[in-house]
């Protein structure tokens, strides 16, 4: 039986602002990404939020899940995600609460817990208070209400909000992460697509101790994965290369917009360079077809993932959608 039979291909975009093009176009080029992954039969199209980062336009991560959402018409749309300590809950259910009256049963509220940027942003955003370890869950918690039933008594209502039941789903690159989504029984989000390292371990704790739950009676993961493809492995490689510009500046603090690619990049690193890179890249699948397809079906057989979470840093829009293409096509085949 082939692995990639039952998994589901979905988009993460972190909106990159290419080197010479706006931010309106990196907004544009995501609404076209997504009206074509539709096309494609992609379950959802999220989208994560960061902040203070010159290549990113993805910071007011629910204005732009509305813009997808009203610009697409049967793929789900939701964040991948929201970073919970930087809102209060009930901001965040009630956005998420108009967008699922606006775009019934498509919206998905993804919930993180690191800030999605630097301390001095974390101070902008007006988090002046020491994060615990108890806030996230308790947090998680406040917006499962706020966004179920309405409960007798209940005196702080989002409006809109309550009754709309948005999906949550657990997003991390921890193992603090498997074991809340485990808890509560909730659908979960590895981040392999930059944090690769401790997912096959945060994969059985989330399935090992998952419980059952109202929202879901067994588990699902999504894993990211960052993708690549092109007709021949040699220029897979040579696209690759703006993907490894930005995991240097990420790893230097050197952060830019996404750069074009250029020829052997990797080759002027130190070996100690290129080795941080590919840590980062662990789960990247890059190549020619028949690389992407067994590279997707290592990636199925080792993590049995309900759903990869393609992450396409490719600085031609056209070449990005050429790559989906072609990674649809490895799991149809």
């Amino acid at each position: 039986m082939n692995a990639l039979n039952n998994v589901k291909l979905s988009m993460l975009d972190l909106v990159a602002v290419r080197e010479g093009r706006s931010v309106a176009d990196s907004l544009a080029v995501a609404l076209r990404t997504a009206q074509h992954v539709e096309t494609l039969g992609f379950a959802r199209y999220w989208v994560a939020e960061h902040h203070n980062m010159a290549g990113i336009a993805s910071s007011a991560t629910a204005v732009l899940v509305g813009h997808i959402a009203g610009g697409t018409h049967t793929i789900r749309v939701g964040s991948g995600g929201i970073m919970l300590p930087n809102h209060a809950p009930l901001v965040v259910a009630e956005a998420f609460g108009t967008l699922a009256e606006l775009y019934p049963d498509r919206i998905d509220l993804g919930l993180g817990r690191a800030p999605g940027t630097d301390g001095i942003t974390m101070r902008a955003l007006r988090r002046d208070r020491v994060e615990t370890e108890d806030d996230f869950p308790r947090e998680v918690a406040e917006l499962q209400q706020l966004l179920g039933p309405l409960q007798p008594g209940q005196r702080v209502v989002a409006m809109p909000g309550t009754g709309t039941n948005v999906p949550i789903w657990i997003l991390g690159s921890s193992t603090f992460s498997a074991r809340l989504a485990a808890e509560r029984g909730l659908p979960y989000a590895f981040a392999s697509h930059f944090a690769p390292r401790q997912l096959l371990q945060a994969i059985e704790i989330y399935r090992n101790q998952f419980r059952p739950s109202a929202a879901l009676d067994k588990p699902y993961l999504i894993i990211g994965v960052p993708l690549i493809a092109a007709p021949t492995d040699e220029e897979a490689e040579y696209l690759a290369s703006s993907n490894y510009q930005r995991v240097f500046g990420i790893l230097t603090g050197n952060r830019r917009r996404l750069q074009p690619p250029i020829e052997n990049f990797m080759a002027g690193l130190r070996p100690e360079e290129r080795a941080a890179i590919g840590d980062f890249l662990a789960a990247a699948v890059t190549g020619g077809p028949e690389r992407v397809r067994d590279g997707l079906r290592r990636l199925a057989q080792l993590t049995k993932a309900d759903e990869f979470m393609l992450v396409s840093d490719i600085y031609d829009p056209d070449l990005r959608l050429r790559a989906l293409d072609i990674a649809a096509a490895a799991i149809a085949a």
